[in-house]
């Protein structure tokens, strides 16, 4: 049995999905909440598996709930709106499944029908989820330590032991709102004759694997959603598991493996952008490549400044490209950043980069 939260502000509205839902065997609503910050209280409260969301709400409208949620406390979330053209944006936002409010003249039977099919559609992605669910967000907000209210610095994961020596090559891509679609963008672009890259995107957990396989279904290389000891190979590309840091080491005779972390977020994040670029700063050093793209938030920008330092080749996605120009306007801020490009020429960087015309 999935347990879900219904937030919308209409009294009437929350009657109907709740009964709606409720007629679904494998699902029951077990709270509901009026707006974004009732339904913050009652996620703490009752920690469901699943919510759904409406985005005409007051106080905060649904998207930017939405993007916070994915920040602070990534799920499974619905969205069930009348703005139907705010469907595919919500994807990037974190979402996994967009429902309509009944259209003028479509039956209750039939709306209730396309709810059943959606949610049934999830529930392969929800088993993934609460096998390993966040820890209780109760018990975390009851102490001022909490992973939402405390930011963690890399170092309380990973120390930063740059390596002095470059080894063979390696490409680092960090991204967060928006990146979903804009990886996509940059992997239909690339050739297979490239050095391991490895992926942190903010996304919840259960959904890596299947953005993995996404991407490699539109690629020429090779993508995996990243397992422990995994070695890196050229063609390859290794994206980090939702709530897991990616990391890599050096293993015996040079070659290197992945490592993942289950420990606290950084940054607000786990998997962190911070963790994977010092980690390959840790290990690679100037013969690494790092690449910033669209995100909310200033996670990535600490090791991306290290690897900077360290000599390695460091890209920022431009603002004209971004969904959101967080991370990369708080690398740049930094003097992190030696080019910054447009999404489209992504791809042109990384192919020259491995080519050795870019440092």
């Amino acid at each position: 049995m999935y347990t879900v939260l219904v937030i919308d502000d209409s009294p009437s509205m929350r009657r109907i999905i709740k009964d709606m839902i409720n007629s679904i065997d494998e699902f029951e609503v077990i709270a509901e909440a009026i707006d974004a910050y009732d339904a913050r209280e009652k996620i703490k409260q009752y920690e469901p598996d699943l919510v759904t969301i409406d985005i005409n709400m007051p106080k905060m409208n649904g998207v930017t709930f939405l993007r916070n949620l994915m920040r602070l406390h990534p799920m499974p979330a619905v969205v069930i709106s009348g703005e139907g053209e705010r469907g595919n944006d919500i994807f990037d936002d974190g979402a996994v499944g967009f429902i309509h409010k009944p259209e003028t003249g479509e039956s209750m039977a039939a709306f209730a029908e396309r709810i059943k099919d959606s949610l049934l559609n999830l529930t392969f992605l929800l088993k993934r989820y609460t096998l390993k669910k966040p820890k209780p967000l109760k018990q975390v907000v009851s102490k001022r330590s909490t992973e939402i209210d405390k930011k963690n610095h890399p170092d309380e994961v990973i120390k930063s032991n740059p390596a002095v020596l470059g080894g063979k090559r390696v490409i680092a891509i960090g991204s967060s709102t928006g990146g979903v679609e804009s990886l996509l963008r940059v992997f239909k672009n690339l050739t297979n004759n490239l050095p391991p890259i490895l992926i942190t995107q903010h996304i919840p957990y259960g959904f890596s694997k299947s953005f993995a396989d996404r991407l490699n279904d539109n690629s020429v290389l090779t993508v995996h959603e990243a397992k422990d000891g995994m070695v890196l190979e050229n063609g390859h590309a290794y994206l980090a598991p939702g709530n897991m840091h990616l990391t890599i080491e050096r293993g015996a005779g040079g070659v290197y493996k992945t490592r993942l972390l289950d420990t606290i977020k950084v940054s607000h994040h786990r998997p962190s952008v911070d963790v994977l670029f010092r980690s390959v700063n840790n290990t690679v050093g100037s013969t690494a490549m790092a690449i910033m793209m669209t995100g909310m938030g200033d996670d990535g920008s600490i090791a991306m400044k290290e690897m900077f330092d360290n000599g390695a080749y460091t890209v920022a996605q431009n603002e004209e490209s971004c969904v959101v120009f967080g991370m990369p306007a708080k690398a740049i801020k930094k003097g992190a950043i030696k080019d910054i490009v447009h999404l489209d020429d992504i791809a042109k960087h990384i192919i020259e980069f491995s080519s050795g015309k870019r440092r």
